[in-house]
């Protein structure tokens, strides 16, 4: 059950949790919103899909964010509980440093449950539909139906070639050229307008209007050549991709649970990493934060600081050791994350009371043994 001071910790935690997160994303939304518009702008993407891609994008790095969110949640709450001497009157009224991780702890059970849940099930899933509309561009109907009037655009390595001179105010292409060189016979087709369409059973199709078509190699006799009103290039169904060539953050977590390949291991505990870093992190926070309004927080602050970035820096370190045979398969990718709890309090040990307590002990007994003797 929770107390008062178990709320109030809560409480501190989560608002501050809640700004940082907040604005996490609206950072990260406007970067990725920038990267959308440019694909967009280029003819890579639809701009009805514009929505829905930034959305999954967004889904895809939740996980990234929270694990940072909970570090610096933390370290602020109790920096400014420690500024305001909240920590010492909790201390001095019973409640030391073994109370304050657990009402933190309590933050951060339920904030890594919601981690593993983004990086386990809704990270690959969003990847998995990122790639889908990705690999959409590569297919003739999406290039056609995300292409900009006045240029040029070439599709099966040249082998198809589109272009538009304009669009009217109805958002049809006018003045349409279309060469196909992907059959036997190559094929012109001169059209004064064309719409691609998409059918609800996923049949793609481009229809020509009021054109021209040529069928032919150039400079041969033997061709055919015939004016249409309107003319269906079929472009086929849209198809399901290959489980084979999913890219491995798009791979279900199940799927790398029980393979044996070194990388869909470390895809694996990359994810993992997002889980374990928010209760990582959050440890690191208590004892970083400053407890005593007497003593400087400029030390502690920069080693917390230092601890951040070399908790992230030591992941993608332990990740390319581990995938490039640098380290043993069975030590994993997540070992970094223990070296750095260790060296934090290795650090913090030499001013903590405990250590003091013992180091003035130890001196008190050197100098009574002589004076014994």
């Amino acid at each position: 059950m929770l107390t008062i001071v178990d709320r109030y910790f809560l409480a501190e935690i989560v608002k501050v949790f809640a700004a940082i997160m907040v604005t996490l994303l609206l950072v990260v939304a406007s970067m990725l919103f920038l990267r959308t518009l440019e694909q967009v702008n280029v003819g890579a993407l639809q701009a009805s899909l514009v929505l829905r891609y930034l959305g999954l994008q967004v889904l895809r790095d939740m996980a990234t964010l929270i694990a940072p969110a909970a570090f610096l949640a933390v370290l602020m709450a109790l920096g400014r509980m420690a500024r305001d001497s909240e920590l010492i009157a909790f201390t001095a009224g019973g409640l030391g440093p073994l109370r304050v991780f657990r009402a933190v702890m309590l933050f951060a059970l339920p904030t890594a449950l919601l981690a593993a849940w983004f990086a386990l099930v809704l990270q690959p899933y969003a990847s998995a539909e990122i790639q889908l509309i990705e690999s959409r561009e590569d297919d003739e109907a999406t290039r056609i139906s995300g292409l900009q009037a006045g240029r040029f655009y070439q599709q099966n390595d040249g082998a198809i070639t589109f272009y538009a001179a304009g669009m009217d105010a109805e958002k049809r292409f006018t003045g349409v050229f279309l060469q196909d060189r992907t059959s036997a016979t190559p094929r012109l087709v001169l059209s004064e307008r064309g719409a691609y369409r998409l059918s609800a059973s996923g049949e793609q199709t481009v229809v020509l209007e009021d054109g021209r078509r040529f069928d032919g190699a150039a400079g041969s006799a033997d061709y055919t050549l015939f004016d249409f009103t309107k003319l269906t290039y079929f472009l086929g169904g849209e198809a399901a991709m290959p489980q084979a060539r999913w890219r491995r953050p798009a791979k279900p977590t199940a799927e790398l649970v029980v393979s044996d390949d070194i990388h869909d291991r470390a895809e694996l505990q990359h994810r993992l990493a997002a889980v374990l870093g928010v209760l990582t992190l959050v440890l690191l926070a208590v004892p970083l934060t400053q407890l005593s309004p007497r003593r400087r927080s400029s030390g502690r602050l920069f080693l917390a600081f230092l601890a951040y970035f070399a908790f992230f820096n030591a992941q993608r370190l332990a990740e390319e050791w581990m995938t490039n045979g640098v380290t043993p398969a069975w030590l994993g990718a997540l070992w970094y994350q223990l070296a750095i709890v260790a060296l934090v309090f290795a650090a913090l040990l030499p001013g903590s009371y405990a250590f003091r307590r013992l180091i003035a002990r130890l001196r008190a007994g050197r100098g009574a043994g002589p004076a014994a003797a």
